[in-house]
């Protein structure tokens, strides 16, 4: 059997499950899927009306009623009916019989109105009336309106007495109604025919380049989290510890996707699933593009992934021959900087944003000595410990990140690095310490001055941490596991040192 999958066909046996077709991709275990078991034609009729005259196309939308419903049944004898008189006010069509009864009431009919007249007060002469100007009369019908004209307006300027009526038709809307399910069960049973989408893909805004990187870093680690839904968006909450400059802004049309980039929940990425007007508070990172059903079924606790276009161009962490590749791959100049080998490790990309290199079309790849950069690991478990460090160091979205040396001279028993003090007044103390080891990394939090300040233990203490705060002013969340005795022959205040959790 046949089964689409992101777009491309593959062929399986019967029997094969959601798990067999995932395999074939790039997914994201625990992530909601879409199954499409069909597609039908829906075919409506509307209450609108194609008319066809000598002089063009026009549409009428009928009103409800009983003459809306009068005019319907008379189509027929409308059509090829000729228009006997036009004047400044009105355009008139006929004449047909009707069993309308008199009414000599005057009425105000408004430009574009559509209306029965009865000729002589008979309604065995009974006209389609279109008005094409403002004005009051009598008609012999008491001014109730058939409907108005939506469409084609331009035909009412330029009729003449002769003009046709060739032929009416009912307005058909043709739409697609998906039948879908949504789900993360890799047991579910595949039919032949089945279409299968496994990922959000977003075509970015390239007007939006800080946005647009937000959404390429909360989506690395492979998925979003549904944090709430409304008929309107779904939002994810991923990482609100943000700041944005206004970039591009639009009306929020259905599938765009927009980051709150003022007011309270800066960083909230929205999915919007109907249309709503613009806000200067929301930057536009870009648009919907395959995976629509995914985002108007999902609910709050859901996993989506999501891929970008175009993809992210992210060279950290690569040394500098795959890195330069990466980059000439997407058409971009490339200069190189600081240890130039094939073999150096790149530690900084200018301009760092996907779409700033994008648009500009060159970057400067700044590499080192593989032997400059120290593995670390950090606690997952000190979960708010450990965001604050990777956002001061750029290991949040990078896979090599940097500290500035604070202070430090040779035979110290700890090496200190520039913190945020004011992030560092949220860091709350942890359980103390009841022994510092050599190579443990921490923090001061709160309890002390100097909050946020990082700092690595070069001796073991039962007195004071990393950072030389006492156990209750000291949280620890990581552990250096390079080379420390090779690392402090390198030490300088004022220097900048590499770390990542990668094997280099």
């Amino acid at each position: 059997m046949i089964v689409t999958i992101n777009g491309t066909e593959y062929t399986f046996k019967e029997g094969a499950t959601l798990g067999d077709a995932v395999s074939m991709v790039d997914y994201e275990p625990g992530t909601v899927v879409s199954v499409f078991k069909s597609s039908e034609s829906l075919r409506t009729e509307s209450e609108d009306f194609e008319v066809v005259t000598t002089r063009g196309r026009f549409h009428i939308h009928l009103d409800e009623g009983i003459h809306g419903q009068l005019w319907k049944s008379k189509t027929e004898e409308i059509s090829g009916s000729t228009a006997r008189w036009v004047t400044h006010d009105i355009a008139a069509f006929g004449s047909f019989v009707t069993d309308i009864p008199v009414d000599r009431t005057v009425s105000m009919y408004r430009k574009y109105d559509c209306f029965f007249s009865l000729g002589g007060f008979d309604s065995a002469t009974t006209y389609m009336m279109i008005a094409r100007d403002d004005h009051r009369s009598n008609y012999g019908t008491g001014g109730i309106k058939v409907g108005r004209v939506t469409r084609g307006r331009h035909v009412l300027d330029d009729f003449r007495e002769g003009d046709r009526i060739l032929s009416i038709g009912p307005v058909i809307s043709e739409s697609q109604k998906d039948n879908f399910v949504l789900t993360s069960d890799l047991k579910y049973k595949l039919e032949d025919g089945n279409r299968v989408e496994t990922c959000v893909r977003v075509k970015l805004d390239m007007t939006s380049p800080e946005s647009a990187e937000h959404l390429m870093i909360v989506a690395q680690k492979g998925y979003l989290n549904v944090s709430s839904a409304t008929g309107s968006y779904i939002a994810v909450d991923d990482d609100m510890d943000i700041t944005f400059k206004s970039e591009s802004k639009a009306v929020r049309e259905k599938d765009g996707v927009f980051v709150r980039s003022t007011g309270v929940g800066v960083g909230r990425i929205f999915f919007y699933r109907e249309r709503r007007q613009m806000l200067e508070s929301h930057n536009h990172i870009g648009d919907v593009v395959m995976g629509s059903s995914i985002i108007s079924s999902v609910k709050p606790g859901d996993k989506i992934k999501v891929e970008v276009d175009p993809p992210r161009l992210m060279a950290v962490g690569m040394n500098m021959y795959d890195g330069i590749s990466l980059m000439e791959s997407a058409g971009i100049k490339v200069t190189r900087g600081g240890e130039m080998g094939d073999d150096a490790v790149i530690v900084e990309q200018s301009p760092e944003n996907t779409v700033d290199i994008l648009n500009k079309g060159e970057v400067v790849l700044f590499g080192v000595d593989r032997k400059s950069i120290y593995r670390i690991e950090l606690n997952r478990k000190k979960e708010a410990d450990v965001h604050y460090f990777e956002k001061l160091t750029g290991l949040n979205h990078k896979p090599v990140g940097m500290l500035n040396v604070h202070f430090w001279f040779p035979g110290m028993s700890m090496v200190t690095f520039n913190g945020d003090e004011e992030k560092g007044k949220s860091l709350y103390p942890g359980e103390p310490f009841k022994k510092c080891k050599r190579g443990d990394i921490g923090l001061t939090n709160q309890a002390c001055d100097h909050k946020g300040l990082v700092g690595i233990r070069m001796a073991d203490s039962k007195e004071f941490g990393p950072t030389g705060e006492e156990p209750f002013g000291t949280n620890i969340f990581g552990k250096f596991v390079d080379d420390l005795k090779r690392f402090e022959e390198t030490l300088e205040e004022g220097e900048v040192v590499y770390v990542t959790e990668m094997e280099i």
